[in-house]
C-alpha cells in the first residue's frame, strides 16, 4: 500500500489535478494515505478553469501550505511517492534549489534526501534555460519530470480523456497497477 504525497502547483492545469484525483479513488485499493496540499493560486485555478470547488469532497487528507506539522514533512512517516500537479516553473525552482519555505517544498527536499520518488509535472511552455537547468537539477537529484504533455494515439474523446493520456502516465511512473492505453497493445 503506497503513501503519497500529491501537491497541487499555482500552475494553469487544474484539469491534471482533478484527473489524478479522480484516478486515485479509482485505485485506493492501491494506497494507504493521500495527503494533499493545494497551494492557493491552485484552489483559484481550480474554481477558474473548471468552474467549481469540490477538491475537499475527495478521500484524502488535505494540509494547508504551512503546515509542517503534516505526517509527510518528515522522512519518518515514510511517505514513499510525492507527485506535484501541476507544478509552477517557480515551485520547481524552489524545489532544485533546496529552498523549503512551504509544505510543498520541504515535502519534496524530504523525499529526494529519502531518495523516495519524486514526480513533477510541469504545465507551462516554452521553457528558458534556467528552467531547463532546474529541471536538470531535479533529475540529477533522483527526481522524474514529467511535462504535462498530452498524447493523442489513444485517440482521447474529450477534455478530460486527453488530461488522463498525462496523468495515466505520471500515476505508471509512481508504480501504480492501472489499466490505460499502451502503445502496441490491443485491448
Amino acid at each position: 500500500m503506497k503513501k503519497v504525497v500529491v501537491a497541487v502547483g499555482g500552475s494553469s492545469g487544474a484539469i491534471y489535478a482533478k484527473v489524478l484525483f479522480d484516478r486515485l479513488v479509482q485505485l485506493q485499493d492501491q494506497w494507504s494515505a493521500v495527503g494533499v496540499v493545494m497551494s492557493p493560486n491552485a484552489r483559484f485555478n481550480w474554481k477558474f478553469e473548471l468552474e467549481q470547488e469540490d477538491y475537499g469532497e475527495y478521500p484524502f487528507d488535505f494540509y494547508e501550505k504551512n503546515d509542517f506539522m503534516a505526517p509527510f514533512a518528515s522522512g519518518s512517516a515514510r511517505y514513499d511517492t510525492m507527485i506535484v500537479c501541476p507544478c509552477s516553473m517557480g515551485l520547481l525552482g524552489r524545489i532544485a534549489a533546496g529552498i523549503s519555505n512551504d509544505l510543498t517544498t520541504r515535502a519534496a527536499d524530504v523525499v529526494l534526501k529519502e531518495r523516495r520518488r519524486l514526480i513533477l509535472v510541469p504545465r507551462d511552455t516554452p521553457y528558458s534555460l534556467i528552467h531547463l537547468d532546474n529541471m536538470r537539477q531535479i533529475t540529477l537529484a533522483g527526481g522524474i519530470i514529467c511535462p504535462a504533455s498530452p498524447s493523442f494515439y489513444s485517440k482521447p474523446r474529450d477534455f478530460e480523456a486527453l488530461a488522463a493520456t498525462v496523468v495515466d502516465r505520471v500515476l505508471d511512473l509512481a508504480g501504480f497497477e492501472l489499466d490505460s492505453y499502451r502503445w502496441g497493445e490491443r485491448g
